[in-house]
């Protein structure tokens, strides 16, 4: 009986972090939450939002590329505000 619960443990979170990779987060982090609530991590991740497709934009103070969500650069603590449609830009690929 035990061993049939570590490998769908096992399978839900390797599902769980190949998902979670392909929408630009980290196989480990969602490997550990799929193993650890096998099916609501397998939900939760389809659910989660995709990176990947996010749009971007600079920060006008050092210039980083940022996503569009990010409210203060990590790089200069520049306060961001909703850029124009203008400057903003979809991420290649």
């Amino acid at each position: 009986m035990g061993f049939e619960y570590v490998f769908l443990v096992v399978l839900c979170g390797i599902a769980t972090g190949a998902i979670g990779r392909a929408k630009g987060g980290s196989f480990f982090i969602w490997f550990l939450i799929g193993s650890v609530l096998p099916l609501i991590g397998l939900v939760a991740v389809i659910l989660y939002r995709n990176e990947i497709t996010e749009p971007e934009r600079q920060c006008p103070t050092c210039g980083k590329i940022l996503k569009l969500y990010v409210q203060v650069c990590p790089r200069c603590g520049t306060d961001l505000y909703l850029p124009d449609p203008d400057e903003t830009r979809m991420p290649p690929g």
